[in-house]
């Protein structure tokens, strides 16, 4: 094919140039309290639909660059959901098969995304979740360690580091380096982590701080309530410089009222993490500026209950 002279290769680009560089929304509609800021990363808009495409896309090439994933390796890991989606997306561009070890409580939207991209699933048992799910994937990997290659997303270093070169310096570049007091929740911990260390590397008084599950028997899917589970093996506890907790009625909630009042379809995770911040906020002096993450989109959950008044 001709192109006309206008167009030149160099500027076309592929799914993996599209993962990052989300905006940056100020919520005020939530109504903080006078003179504080609260703000939040549009997750959502990455390809796949949700922030897990940076921590994916980065284990992905690191592999890559390491000579780890070969053109004969299958794509391994266990994820809740979020990841493995991005996992599926981008091994169609590499031309890598993948399996995903996911939770068989996992909803019909992330099953039928990442089977849309070809990825093959194995459902693990619901009542060991994530953690489950985690070994079950783990066991697959030691069995045919030549076959397969295991990115191990909560022990991988190339998860929160996608999110110490992007997503912290966006936010610091979006908030022109306002920016006091960073909030999210946890799974693997990556984005938490990754953004953390570089916000506290540009400002030490920048304050980072985690939400959680009000209890271990939670309904708030991809956050971890971190007391009782598996600690991932990248999540470091100095970062940490406070918590808030959230219970999945507020989560829920918090989704309706983004969905409704601000015209943002974000997901569960997400509800968590604005109702966390909007608790920090009433905490906050005038002056402030607190940050937090729509982790995915709420198109994920659908077929949940999530959207309907409780009765």
């Amino acid at each position: 094919m001709v192109f006309p002279p206008f167009f030149r290769l160099a500027d076309f680009m592929d799914v993996f140039d599209l993962v990052g560089d989300t905006p940056l929304l100020d919520l005020e509609r939530l109504g903080p309290p006078s003179g504080v800021k609260l703000a939040a990363k549009a997750e959502f808009l990455n390809p796949s639909g949700s922030v897990k495409d940076r921590a994916a896309k980065s284990m992905l090439l690191d592999g890559l660059r390491r000579g780890a994933l070969g053109p004969e390796k299958t794509v391994l890991d266990a994820t809740s959901g979020n990841t493995g989606i991005a996992y599926a997306m981008l091994g169609a561009v590499l031309g890598r098969r993948v399996i995903l070890h996911l939770p068989a409580n996992a909803n019909q939207e992330r099953k039928t995304l990442a089977a849309a991209y070809g990825a093959v699933i194995v459902e693990t048992d619901p009542l060991e979740s994530s953690d489950g799910a985690f070994l079950s994937a783990k066991r697959a990997y030691e069995a045919q360690p030549e076959k397969y290659f295991f990115p191990d997303q909560y022990n991988n270093p190339a998860n929160p580091q996608a999110h110490y070169e992007t997503t912290g310096p966006e936010i610091w570049r979006q908030t022109e380096g306002r920016i006091t007091h960073f909030i999210c929740s946890l799974g693997t911990s990556g984005t938490f982590m990754g953004t953390a260390r570089f916000l506290k590397e540009k400002n030490r008084n920048v304050k980072t701080l985690i939400v959680q599950p009000d209890s271990p028997f939670h309904g708030i899917e991809g956050a971890k309530h971190m007391a009782s589970t598996i600690k991932p093996g990248i999540y470091d506890e100095s970062q940490v410089d406070g918590e808030w907790r959230v219970s999945t009625d507020e989560a829920r909630a918090m989704a309706r009222r983004l969905a409704r009042e601000c015209g943002l379809l974000a997901g569960i995770s997400s509800g968590a993490n604005v109702a966390g911040a909007l608790k920090l906020a009433a905490t906050l002096p005038p002056g402030s500026l607190a940050v937090t993450v729509l982790g995915d989109s709420g198109s994920r959950y659908l077929s949940d209950e999530l959207w309907e008044e409780p009765a």
